[in-house]
């Protein structure tokens, strides 16, 4: 026959379409961005970077990998929602911004946008002004999901921002301590971190290797 019947070609079509990778997609789920948490971010930006400027965005050179620690989407988003940091002593002496990232990443690897992808976020001592931050809900536990959904949205970012150079774990942050990206007013303001984990990185940067992104400098990207 020249052609297939109607049936024949919808079940062509559903055939197609299950061999086809599975669609990259951002959901908007946006966290409060008032006018305190501009101001704060701006006030961050200069007292902590030691950076003057109008608007609360970044210039991406990077990209940082973190896990939350907590162990629902929903209780994530509750805390990073408000403007005001909640608790955390240690990190209200250096500021009252809240803590945020752009991106949120759920077990089933569904890929949750909090902010416009260059929004200043409070995530990553030292580097903020240049990083862009996707955390992962969970601790030493994630998911399969999340490490697919991690490597489509650095492949997402890097396509979108070429002036991004380097992709980091959250524990490798303090190598970059006295090279030129480096921006912390405070040397003695430091966390210990160890997310998301060293298997999690090299399972994602073992994916993504064909974008020669730099990692630590100080650990060769393990």
């Amino acid at each position: 026959m020249k052609y297939l019947s109607p049936i024949l070609a919808f079940v062509a079509f559903l055939l197609l379409n299950a061999c086809a990778k599975p669609t990259f997609r951002l959901i908007d789920k946006p966290i409060i961005f008032d006018e305190e948490r501009k101001q704060l971010s701006l006030e961050y930006l200069a007292k902590r970077h030691g950076i003057q400027q109008q608007q609360p965005y970044i210039k991406p050179k990077m990209i940082v990998l973190h896990w939350t620690a907590v162990p629902t989407l929903e209780a994530t988003f509750d805390i990073f929602n408000p403007s005001l940091l909640p608790g955390r002593p240690d990190l209200q002496k250096a500021s009252r911004l809240n803590t945020s990232v752009p991106f949120l990443v759920d077990r089933d690897g569904t890929i949750f946008r909090l902010l416009p992808d260059t929004t200043f976020a409070r995530h990553c001592i030292g580097l903020n002004y240049c990083a862009i931050g996707i955390e992962n809900i969970g601790n030493n536990d994630l998911t399969k999901a999340q490490m697919k959904a991690n490597v489509q949205l650095v492949r997402y970012l890097k396509r979108h921002y070429k002036g991004i150079e380097y992709l980091i774990g959250h524990y490798e942050y303090k190598d970059f301590i006295g090279t030129p990206i480096w921006k912390e007013t405070d040397p003695n303001y430091l966390t210990g971190k160890i997310d998301p984990g060293k298997s999690f990185m090299r399972k994602v940067r073992s994916r993504v290797k064909d974008l020669h992104l730099k990692g630590s400098p100080g650990l060769g990207g393990e």
